[in-house]
């Protein structure tokens, strides 16, 4: 794996980057710099792996004659560099105990461990991995090892097997992807896969596949326990409604004409291929995208046709301050958006926002002619003068100004 020095400490960094003096890095290969463990120990991990023979070899020498109480104390640290993992879980001359610490540090590269899983003839350490359900989730290749090492125990064969058939084989629905996703520590993706529609019936009527479920899964970066939905008034639900096939086409069309007009003229095939399949769930889905999804989802979502998708963006907590000076200046996006951005407290502490949002033609004059009273001179008398906002706005401007002139 490349080099990457963990350590702060300045004499090993010279040693990983060459510039120590030959003598240096000969007395640090056989661990006798005066060093603290921890960084003895990257050090000679560095030299073991590195191309100077020598060197290297000192270092192998030096790596297995270290104390084995104090050596699992440094792999077991959550603070043990990911490369001196690696290198001591590809070594074959372990104590069981060591094994033990090094597959079970979170920094061990997975790489690292399903390299041991298969060459390790100790059936007990497969057994011992075969436990850990989520790392043989998050990572495929270390339970496809256990299963191929002909060491393994009958235990160890059979969590592998049944992990295998409940996690990859057998056909997945909503709540099997669910499972999957909290196995890998993302419960906001786990909770917005359970309670999308379009989750009880994959690749059914709706057009979503396992795969789009994954991607969209991939998006949500927001937990319920922090959505408010209260905004959601009555007369919000009534306007989420299902859409012909033909109205989700010209909906696609639509964003992708927005996001040509404001950008160079190009947008990736990614993009319009996530677009499209965002396009495909329905109004409610959306929604919740909406109100739980990334920056990426917020971007699309911002300009649904449906105000109340757009709006469930504004209401998403994760969104930034430099995304509503963008939406401020959006003249495709409904008034309703314009105008929460407008009341909202936090945002109105924003010079930039409010000056935005003033000079869209699509906020509600009300807004706007309040927002005008917090405006610096500057700015008023360009506006007085800006044809692209209405007459009412552009009079008020042109009187704030003569009467702040005057002052």
């Amino acid at each position: 794996m490349p080099i990457e020095v963990k350590s702060e400490n300045k004499v090993v960094r010279a040693i990983a980057d060459g510039s120590a003096p030959r003598p240096a890095q000969v007395a640090a290969s056989k661990g006798m710099l005066p060093l603290p463990q921890g960084d003895l120990l990257e050090a000679l991990v560095i030299l073991a792996i590195g191309e100077d023979p020598e060197l290297s070899a000192n270092a192998k020498v030096a790596l297995g004659e270290q104390d084995a109480k104090i050596l699992k104390e440094h792999v077991s640290s959550k603070e043990a560099p990911p490369q001196v993992l690696d290198y001591f879980a590809r070594q074959d001359t372990l104590s069981q105990e060591l094994y033990e610490a090094v597959i079970a540090n979170p920094n061990t590269p997975k790489k690292a461990i399903a390299a041991f899983a298969r060459n390790t003839t100790n059936g007990e350490l497969l057994e011992v991995l075969s436990f850990n359900q989520q790392l043989l989730i998050a990572a495929p290749d270390i339970l496809d090892a256990i299963i191929a090492n002909s060491n393994r125990t009958a235990e160890a064969d059979r969590r592998s097997q049944e992990i295998k058939r409940e996690f990859f084989e057998k056909e997945r629905g909503a709540e099997q992807i669910a499972r999957e996703l909290r196995a890998q520590g993302k419960e906001a993706a786990a909770e917005f896969i359970e309670e999308a529609e379009f989750g009880e019936d994959l690749a059914g009527e709706e057009g979503i596949s396992e795969e789009d479920a994954i991607l969209f899964a991939e998006h949500i970066e927001v937990p319920d326990a922090e959505i408010d939905d209260s905004w959601l008034s009555l007369e919000y639900i009534e306007e989420i409604y299902e859409e012909t096939d033909e109205q989700r086409e010209a909906n696609v069309k639509k964003i992708l004409g927005e996001m040509l007009a404001e950008g160079d003229g190009e947008v990736s095939n990614e993009r319009i291929s996530m677009i499209s399949k965002i396009m495909k769930m329905n109004m409610k889905d959306r929604m919740k995208m909406a109100m739980k999804g990334d920056r990426e989802a917020r971007n699309i979502l911002i300009r649904d046709p449906n105000r109340v998708i757009s709006q469930a963006v504004i209401q998403n907590p994760k969104i930034t301050e430099q995304e509503v000076e963008k939406i401020a200046s959006m003249k495709t996006v409904p008034d309703d958006v314009l105008r929460q951005v407008a009341i909202n407290r936090k945002w109105a502490r924003n010079y930039t926002i409010m000056h935005k949002l003033a000079q869209n033609p699509r906020t509600p004059i009300g807004n706007v002619i309040s927002i005008m009273n917090r405006l610096q001179l500057r700015d008023l008398m360009a506006m007085s003068k800006n044809r692209n906002v209405p007459d009412a706005v552009r009079k008020h401007a042109m009187r704030l100004s003569k009467a702040r002139a005057s002052r």
